[in-house]
């Protein structure tokens, strides 16, 4: 083993070392900087919210405090802001993933009549739609103001979604659904059984944008929910509390009433420490999405 990575490191050539190591040196390049922004909102928001006024923060917090994460969790309904953006996350994810493959399999069929005319019908409405004041109106006829299902039924469907699952679908080999139906399989059962399983990379590519989009989707709470505190949401009462902090005043009582405090918070420092509760979340679940999510957006993108 040794003999070979040795004779290995001897055929590489003047220019092959040159090639490597500013490739190596635009990729640390790059690394840091995509990361320096998200570390320094880190530093940020632990660092006191009066120091951090005089600025000069870079990679760890000059004085450090936790109060800008105390401000925005003393927040009476964020517990049950949370417990709603969880679950309409979880909801609309499964929902959004499941739809989204049964009609990217129907359209992927060859047999389906019309289905050229179905799918430029569904195309039409990712760059057509009837506005805010009708979707408004809709809502309401619908029943669906201070409702739950508010959350997930309008995004239901996502027709970008059902296009990147449709062209997966077709680049896998017709023999497989065609053997299971010589053997008396039903089009549900091929779809179950065969074309879902063989579908892991791009569904978990989709189950990750969906939530993401849920997670961080806050204004349908502004339009439809916002009158009823029970169905609030993480990132709606984070955007209250960044916008009390950026008109009203600096110090905690201007946010949250009467309380008498000592600590200050600044619109930075609540800005940096709403950015880092908002991520969290996603930073957790994307590691275990890493795998398929290149291999799902480059496959689901070769065939329209």
């Amino acid at each position: 083993m040794a003999a070979t990575i040795a004779k290995r490191r001897r055929k590489l050539r003047p220019g092959d070392v040159i090639f490597r190591l500013i490739n190596g040196l635009i990729m640390i390049s790059t690394i840091v900087v995509m990361i320096y922004p998200f570390w320094n909102t880190i530093a940020i928001s632990f660092n006191d919210a009066q120091d951090t006024l005089r600025g000069g923060i870079t990679l760890f917090p000059r004085v450090f405090s936790t109060y800008s994460y105390e401000t925005v969790f003393k927040n009476d309904l964020m517990l049950t802001a949370a417990v709603n953006s969880v679950l309409r996350t979880l909801i609309s994810t499964i929902l959004g993933v499941g739809v989204s493959a049964l009609i990217a399999y129907v359209l992927s069929r060859k047999e389906l009549i019309g289905r050229r005319f179905i799918t430029a019908y569904f195309l039409v409405t990712m760059y057509i739609s009837a506005g805010l004041i009708p979707t408004y109106f809709l809502m309401k006829d619908l029943h669906l103001l201070n409702n739950f299902l508010v959350y997930i039924i309008p995004g239901l469907v996502s027709v970008f979604n059902v296009i990147v699952v449709k062209s997966f679908m077709q680049e896998l080999p017709d023999s497989l659904t065609e053997a299971a139906m010589v053997d008396g399989a039903g089009y549900f059962r091929c779809f179950w059984q065969i074309v879902l399983p063989c579908c892991k990379p791009v569904l978990a590519t989709v189950a990750l944008w969906c939530a993401v989009g849920a997670w961080n989707q806050w204004f349908d709470t502004f339009l439809y929910a916002s009158s009823k505190e029970s169905l609030t949401t993480l990132q709606y009462e984070m955007m209250k509390l960044l916008s009390s902090s950026m008109q009203t005043g600096r110090d905690e009582s201007s946010i949250f009433g009467s309380d008498q405090v000592t600590n200050t918070v600044t619109p930075a420092s609540i800005r940096s420490a709403v950015t880092i509760v908002a991520s969290v979340p996603i930073l957790v679940v994307y590691p275990f999405l890493q795998k398929y999510f290149v291999k799902g957006v480059t496959l689901g993108a070769v065939k329209g």
